[in-house]
């Protein structure tokens, strides 16, 4: 271990023992979703299940709650319900990513688990920080225990990258198809129009460009996270479009995250841009292919740069953010549906029969909320704060009081709501519309331990859950 990894790792170990202590009483940690011991996360990183458990790497910055130089944390889980903190496996300490080490996949094979990254580097000067004073380096480790990663090798640097580009490109996506590897990167191009690049390899270490997929018209100036899979026959191009202009039912957050459906031959049309989630918090998804082969995502929960948006409270105890909860994902006719993986039902306990126009307080404030057969215009209200109507052909989550803080109402349009599930978990909603063929998710802060809930409308069946500790 070089002096550079050994000292950081120490300074990160006692930053988390001494934020231990102070998280134990703090109501809006979590139950069931992945948060960082201290300090901030961000994207879901490396996203996989190996020898039989599933991985969730994330990118971290133990330093401080409002972010900072990043290195990866690491959760390790055997149910995507219960998670155990594993420590930080990859810092910045090489020339390669000394200033960050930054977004990426994980790939398992042979019996190995290896890391595909961005190494960042970024120069002190006058520089524009867009085609000057950055590197972005497509790194590679590898482990056999998937906890202690060996040397790092870089694999392309800024020189190795098409021509056109700005110094932007990062979030390598790495994946096997008909016996050759694949890697997509995000891009920014000199023009600032988001782009995805396609690499192939034959042995993941030598990359050689194949194409670029984008639209004829710029769609956002940067597209970040990129993820290219396939479900149900369907191929689908995930990414993060940055510079996308707001409207009244599209585009409200300050960068987008979806997705297109490629047919083969044929560019990404914007109009056929589908966004992932219409919630407050959601950026970043990566997806995986799990042994009993189901596309899983998660993303994180938050956002960047957000400064004079809201706020999140949880910065004053010391850590910031969290990821979704694992969403196994469908397509069902132009539209990938998303649904709670089924291992969270494995931890329901007791059982409530919500009634309409009743105020039910509830023990805990985790808990599934399902309602079936709905039957026109509703409104269901958490806490006397956070509200979810329907009404002519328009779903609307909304804020009152300051448990938002700041956020005010994200809308949607959907046609008709026939169901609605709730996934709380202290200070997280996930609400699923139609079997997730539209969901919000977002933060909350409420200041009240107990929770109540209310919903008025027409349903066929109400029932919560209350999830186990």
């Amino acid at each position: 271990m070089n002096v550079m990894k050994a000292t950081l790792l120490k300074e990160i170990e006692e930053l988390e023992a001494e934020g231990k202590e102070a998280l134990k009483e703090d109501q809006w940690r979590m139950e069931y979703h992945v948060m960082p011991p201290v300090g901030w996360l961000n994207d879901p990183n490396g996203l996989c299940q190996y020898q039989g458990e599933y991985y969730a790497f994330f990118q971290y910055s133990p330093f401080h709650p409002e972010g900072g130089l990043k290195v990866w944390g690491e959760y390790i889980s055997k149910d995507l319900v219960h998670w155990e903190y594993a420590g930080v496996p990859l810092v910045a300490d090489s020339p390669y990513d000394c200033h960050g080490a930054y977004s990426g996949s994980a790939f398992t094979e042979d019996g190995m688990l290896e890391l595909f990254y961005t190494g960042n580097i970024k120069y002190e000067g006058d520089y524009d920080y867009v085609n000057t004073g950055r590197e972005s380096n497509t790194i590679y480790t590898a482990s056999k225990d998937g906890r202690k990663f060996g040397e790092k090798e870089c694999l392309m640097s800024l020189k190795d990258y098409p021509k056109g580009y700005t110094a932007h490109i990062r979030d390598p996506k790495v994946w096997k198809e008909k016996g050759r590897y694949y890697m997509v990167l995000g891009g920014r191009k000199a023009n600032d129009q988001g782009a995805v690049i396609l690499y192939a390899s034959d042995d993941k270490k030598a990359w050689r460009f194949q194409e670029e997929i984008t639209t004829r018209e710029p769609f956002g100036y940067m597209w970040e996270c990129p993820d290219l899979f396939e479900i149900e026959g369907e191929k689908i191009l995930s990414v993060c479009p940055q510079g996308l202009r707001p409207e009244k039912f599209r585009f409200q957050n300050v960068y987008q995250s979806g997705y297109f459906l490629l047919e083969d031959g044929k560019e990404c049309e914007q109009k056929e841009f589908q966004e992932w989630d219409m919630g407050f918090d959601f950026y970043a998804p990566q997806t995986f292919l799990d042994s009993r082969g189901r596309r899983i995502l998660m993303a994180w929960a938050g956002l960047p740069d957000l400064e004079g948006h809201y706020h999140n409270p949880t910065v004053e105890m010391g850590w910031q953010h969290s990821l979704s909860f694992p969403r196994e994902l469908s397509v069902q006719g132009k539209r990938v549906l998303q649904w709670p993986v089924q291992e969270i039902e494995s931890i329901r306990r007791a059982s409530v029969r919500i009634e309409a126009e009743q105020e039910i307080p509830i023990e805990s404030r985790s808990f599934d909320w399902e309602i079936e057969g709905m039957q026109g215009e509703f409104s269901i209200l958490v806490d006397a704060a956070c509200r979810l109507t329907w009404k002519d052909g328009v779903a609307s989550l909304a804020f009152e009081g300051d448990a938002g803080q700041g956020r005010g109402c994200r809308k949607a349009r959907i046609n008709q709501v026939r169901d609605i599930r709730i996934l709380a978990d202290h200070s997280i909603l996930e609400i699923f519309l139609n079997k997730g063929e539209c969901v919000f998710t977002t933060r909350f802060y409420p200041k009240e331990r107990e929770c109540k809930v209310k919903y008025q409308g027409k349903a066929e069946k109400s029932n919560l859950w209350i999830l186990k500790k």
